[in-house]
Order: C-alpha cells, then structure tokens, then sequence
C-alpha cells in the first residue's frame, strides 16, 4: 500500500493525568503514516484523487485541540479513529503521538505512544428461517450500513436452503456480507449478536431455528480459535449455503488456513459434501 507521511506536526493541546496538562497545555508533536493508494492521483495530477496532507495536518490540530483525554494511549487510539472515519480514501494509519514535555522529574528525551489501526475486510454469514425472513436479512444489512465502524461493501443474494445439522425446522435464507471494519474480532462479534438480539434472536437449541444468525466467516490478517470464536469459521468448508454467496461476492478470496480460493471449496462440496442450497430465489 502507498504512504503519505506527516513528521512532528506540533500541536498545543491539554491532554494529561495532572491538572496542570489539562489547564496550562502543552506541546506534542504528532507523526502519521496513512496507507492509502496513490496511483489515480499520481497518473493525473489531480489532488481530489488524494488524501490532501494539508487538510489532514488540520484536521489532527482541530481534533487533538477541541478534546481532553488523560492518557496518550486515549489520545491515539481517539485520533487514528477519527482520521480512519474523515477520510475515506486511507485503508489505515500508523500514528505515533509524542509528548516532549511530559511531568518525569529526570531527565529523557521523549515519551510518545504509537498504534497502527486499519479497515480490515470480513465476510459476514447471515440466515433466517423465522418469521419474515427476508425481513430479517434485510435488518442486519441496514444495521451495518448504519454503523460509523462499518462500510458494507457488497451483499450477495439471499439463496433458499435446507436446514443443516439435523434439527427438523422450516427452509432457510442465506447470504454473505463483505465488509470493511474497525471493530476488531471479539468486538465485531459482540456488535452482531446485539443485532440478532435486535431480530429477537433467541438461542435455545445448537442449529435450531432462529429470525437472525450472523457468523464471521473470515477476518482479514486474522486464524485465532477461542472458546467464543474461531476464524476461519471451522465448518464453513462443508456448508454449500455459506460458500455459494460467498463466491459470489469473493470468489478468489483465499481460506488462510487450507489455502485454498472460496471457488475451490466449493467445488469441493457441491462434488462430495452435503447439499444444501435450493435456489437462488427467496
């Protein structure tokens, strides 16, 4: 990815534990590093296909002036997001805020905290079988559209499936949705079970029916297997109604740890495994 880089921009600000940071103020110096493609602007001269350093470097005086935090991690951790949410065309940043004054009765050269933070892409597996389902896939798309921590990029069709698991229950909707997020994992998980709970999702039976199920299927950078989650999604290669909307929004999009693209499992499964998928009508 291209860089944009922005060294010690000094700004006075009152961020601090002590009483006399947050009422006299102080100089920090703040350097950042956006990720961001360059090429389009590069090829045409034309600035409004960039990421204008000049009104970045504004933007982090304006931001790091109008708020108070105690802790430089705060001060980093508030500013790389709000950069991520101003501009659109930065994938992430790399920020380090430095705080050249700082109360240490010895003597030191400088004490800075840096963090990266990035968009960073998953595939959302999303099914209905109660109630209005559509209804219900729909919500979950609206949710996400609506969360300032989340960009839907694309949306496959809600394909008619069998249920899966043994459970007798009614036919399903299923469907995939691809998008760019700041929340990470444990963080996104906890936002998509506050929008089943939204659908009224209730969870008294392992594959029983439900208005809502959200799972993460894959997580950009991201294999962890803990007790609440596992990524890559453990069953997702044997389940043809998550890997047929998935390949059709991801097709080459690679599974980190079989190494294998979307398509070829799911050629794999419609070959040998179960079958699941109905049609691609709801």
């Amino acid at each position: 990815m291209d860089q944009i880089i922005i060294s010690d921009l000094q700004v006075y600000a009152h961020h601090g534990v002590y009483q006399q940071e947050t009422e006299k103020g102080q100089n920090f110096l703040v350097s950042v590093t956006l990720e961001t493609d360059t090429r389009a602007a590069g090829m045409t001269d034309d600035l409004g296909l960039s990421t204008n350093y000049g009104v970045v470097c504004r933007f982090l005086n304006a931001f790091l002036t109008e708020h108070t935090f105690k802790l430089l991690e705060t001060a980093a951790e508030k500013t790389a997001e709000a950069l991520l949410l101003q501009f659109p065309r930065v994938r992430a940043v790399d920020l380090e805020i430095k705080k050249p004054e700082a109360p240490i009765p010895l003597p030191f050269g400088m004490v800075s905290v840096k963090i990266w933070r990035g968009w960073r892409r998953a595939y959302i597996a999303c099914g209905s079988n109660i109630g209005d389902r559509k209804g219900h896939l729909d919500a979950a798309v609206a949710a996400l559209r609506e969360d300032r921590q989340c960009r839907v990029i694309r949306v496959s069709d809600w394909i008619a499936t069998t249920p899966y698991g043994g459970v007798a229950q009614a036919d399903y909707l299923n469907g995939v949705i691809a998008i760019d997020t700041l929340y990470p994992p444990e963080v996104l998980l906890s936002r998509l079970q506050e929008i089943e709970r939204a659908e009224a999702r209730e969870r008294k039976e392992r594959w029983g029916p439900r208005t809502l199920d959200l799972d993460i299927l894959l997580y950009e950078g991201v294999v962890m297997e803990e007790e609440k989650l596992t990524i890559p999604h453990r069953d997702m290669k044997n389940r043809d109604f998550v890997l047929r909307p998935l390949a059709q929004i991801a097709p080459y999009e690679r599974h980190p740890v079989l190494g294998r693209s979307i398509l070829e499992l799911l050629e794999e499964v419609e070959q040998n495994g179960e079958k699941h998928v109905l049609s691609n009508n709801d």
